[in-house]
């Protein structure tokens, strides 16, 4: 059996080697978490479709199904796969972006199952997503739909292992008799046309891994060794990113230094349906977060910062707010990104106020403002999404009950809508009324919290601007979290066919 599990490399040499002997080659792809009669039966139909069997298993790090998924670590997924007679290869593969792995292995079939196949009163993931789908499989083979028995992984393992804790099972089960997938699908979808407005700090996320080394002769100081690193679009550029996905039209609007402008590499790092509109301040970089992290235990050790972050200058503010009187009325929904960096002053924020139809804010609590960027400075949001520090600072309420806190900062600031994250705890919301609403949270596997929030934001204010009501935007903001720890930094932005697919899962 353990013959049958390839390396990736090998599998695509292995996969050459047999197209050249004239074998049709079938590949299929998945999590296989659970080995079931459906799962049975689209492995024996893939195999009918050619001479030789090919299983690509999702890596643990890229399962996206919800909490405590995947039930089996990868190297027993694959073995469990590999046993299966009709299989002839098993390969473990990265899955970041859906369906890399098939333009390079290049199968003549790819076998898809339907075990999201369409009802008679329910449309499912499957069909929706296909679309999607397509867009990744770059090989010239075709792709085979078996249509075997009709079981899912999800739904065998939420209604039979307790894979959620108990306030998030209840809520799941009662949340899913008021929306079905059917309606969340139609409410994300209805995104697509709006046209944003995002303005916000613009930062380079870099990730430098070290080794420690031990601890020096002649100071008080760990020795690392360098091993590589990582640089991302983070700030507004991911938020930007984020939203691209949701929406056709997104506008970004912020500022880069003339020292050190990094334009290049931003605007390779955006979606293509995001259009830029750069102004330049002359004291300083374009902003830099160089973080330094432990290899082996992914600890961050310490981080440093290059920019300036004092306001902007007049003239700077003069070109943005001549920007924004021509342009701020041409969308549906204007979001502000503030990281407390200098960009955000209380003149542009006056032309938001005055001429936006509809705008939501996120201000940022970090390591260069703690205490000086606070929600307090802004008022008559539509929105307002914040983590629970946060919003503690704004109201200097470090112990009160947290549904009082939210409550207190949203009346102060007068908002339409107001969301807290609160980690571990969930999202709790409050709108107008005063009522709220508490949402817990989806996530079992954290492996990186920069950029949640972001996503998080990213998400629930279009959900708001367009009408849908609390319980959902807040359900919606949760299952993105969800993804969104699960990405490094701002490696790579939460999508909405990865949302969709998690949605449905969680729902079974």
């Amino acid at each position: 059996m353990e013959s049958k599990i390839l390396l990736f490399d090998k599998l695509i040499e292995k996969v050459e080697n047999l197209k050249k002997q004239g074998k049709v080659v079938v590949q299929t792809h998945g999590v296989f978490d659970l080995i079931h009669p459906g799962i049975i039966k689209h492995i024996n139909l893939s195999k009918s479709e050619g001479d030789v069997l090919i299983v690509t298993v999702i890596k643990d790090k890229d399962v996206r199904r919800g909490p405590g998924r995947p039930i089996f670590p990868e190297d027993y997924r694959a073995a469990n796969v590999a046993a299966l007679e009709q299989v002839d290869y098993a390969c473990l593969v990265d899955d970041e972006t859906p369906f890399e792995c098939i333009q390079r292995i290049k199968p003549d079939v790819f076998s898809k199952g339907k075990s999201y196949k369409r009802r008679a009163q329910d449309r499912e993931v499957f069909e929706k997503t296909l679309d999607e789908e397509k867009k990744y499989f770059f090989g010239q083979g075709r792709i085979c739909e078996t249509d075997g028995v009709t079981f899912s992984s999800s739904q065998i393992i939420n209604n039979f292992l307790d894979v959620y804790p108990e306030e998030t099972r209840e809520f799941v089960h009662d949340f899913s008799k008021k929306y079905s997938f059917d309606y969340i699908q139609e409410k994300v979808d209805e995104l697509g046309k709006m046209k944003i407005l995002l303005l916000g700090d613009g930062i380079i996320d870099e990730y430098h891994y070290v080794a420690t080394m031990g601890k020096s002769a002649k100071a008080n100081l760990v020795v690392n060794k360098y091993l590589t690193h990582e640089i991302f679009a983070g700030g507004v550029f991911a938020i930007a990113n984020h939203i691209a996905g949701l929406c056709e039209e997104v506008q970004l609007v912020t500022v880069l230094g003339r020292e050190d402008t990094r334009k290049d590499f931003i605007l390779n790092s955006l979606k293509p349906n995001i259009k830029s509109q750069f102004f330049y301040r002359d004291d300083g970089p374009t902003i830099v977060k160089k973080r330094y992290i432990h290899s082996y235990l992914n600890q961050k050790l310490f981080e440093i910062n290059y920019l300036e972050d004092a306001f902007i200058n007049d003239s700077i503010e003069k070109e943005i707010m001549d920007y924004l009187e021509a342009e701020i009325q041409n969308y549906d929904l204007v979001l502000i990104s503030d990281f407390g960096h200098g960009f955000i002053t209380e003149k542009i924020f006056s032309i938001i106020e005055k001429h936006s139809k509809t705008f939501g804010i996120n201000t940022q609590t970090n390591g260069a403002n703690v205490g000086y960027n606070l929600i307090t400075k802004y008022h008559n949001p539509n929105y307002v999404c914040l983590d629970e520090l946060e919003i503690r600072l704004a109201a200097q309420q470090r112990f009160a009950d947290i549904e009082e806190v939210i409550k207190k900062i949203s009346v102060s600031i007068n908002s339409d809508y107001l969301i807290a994250t609160l980690g571990k705890g969930g999202s709790i919301g409050i709108n107008r009324k005063g009522e709220t609403n508490r949402t817990p949270i989806f996530s079992s596997k954290v492996i990186d919290t920069v950029g949640a929030g972001d996503a998080f934001f990213a998400y629930t204010a279009p959900c708001f601007a367009i009408g849908h009501p609390l319980d959902l935007v807040s359900f919606i903001g949760n299952a993105v979290g969800a993804l969104a720890v699960q990405i490094v930094g701002n490696k790579k932005s939460v999508e909405k066919h990865e949302l969709l697919d998690f949605v449905h899962a969680i729902l079974q």
